[in-house]
């Protein structure tokens, strides 16, 4: 099995590339993807840029070019839900583009290309991410969560949050690359998986802490029991 590691940071994708042996860099398009074994698993690990056009692009590339099986996106979100805290850990059972709308031609939020609004991560990959995340947080005060990331090119004030918080009231977490993810895989028929540590509340003081103390670890410390996981299915 070949995985796909998307990162939208350095601080997260070079803790990643830690674990790797014999990695193996290759500049395509714009981007360094990185071939190599972590777990005994075959993976291709890239930083895929931040929004959800470079996303797509970086998503389409592992998926067209190196033949990845199955991708996940590990990074951070900010806190949709009240009830989350910084450190908090979201599993996404789907994914929304909250900033999509082509109505009237079609309802607000809904992917033309495949007529939902949700776009669902797969069900047993996103497992193992549970578990990963789980596993990574046992001990901590951190919590893992599982529910409905959305995603849009805005990073959101508190101010903005609360707004789509009321549009969306289900809403665990908010990003900017999710939506694009789940949706370039559904497309193609690749299982995908997110995960997201919550970074901030719309504050950009507190994402630049966590993103410089605590995004690194998080990301190594949940993709290393995940890619144990893929390796023995």
């Amino acid at each position: 099995m070949r995985v796909g590691i998307l990162a939208p940071m350095p601080q997260e994708l070079d803790a990643v590339l830690a674990d790797f042996d014999a990695d193996r860099a290759e500049l395509v398009a714009g981007r360094l993807f990185h071939r190599g074994e972590a777990e005994s698993v075959e993976a291709v690990a890239v930083i895929s840029g931040i929004g959800k056009t470079s996303v797509a692009a970086t998503t389409t590339l592992l998926i067209e070019r190196y033949g990845v099986e199955r991708i996940v996106l590990i990074g951070v979100a900010g806190a949709v839900s009240r009830e989350l805290a910084l450190g908090d850990i979201v599993v996404a059972t789907a994914a929304l583009h909250h900033d999509l709308d082509a109505s009237p031609v079609f309802p607000r939020y809904c992917v033309p290309s495949l007529g939902v609004e949700r776009v669902p991560c797969d069900t047993a990959l996103s497992a193992l991410a549970l578990a990963a995340a789980q596993e990574f947080a046992d001990g901590s005060s951190a919590r893992v969560w599982r529910g409905l990331v959305v995603s849009g090119d805005r990073f959101l004030e508190p101010a903005e949050i609360a707004e789509l918080r009321e549009r969306l009231p289900d809403a665990l977490a908010v990003e900017m690359e999710g939506a694009a993810v789940a949706q370039v895989c559904a497309e193609a028929g690749v299982p995908c998986a997110i995960v997201r540590s919550i970074s901030d509340d719309g504050s950009i003081s507190a994402f630049a802490r966590f993103l410089e103390r605590d995004a690194g670890r998080h990301a190594e410390g949940i993709i290393a029991p995940l890619l144990r996981a893929c390796g023995r299915k």
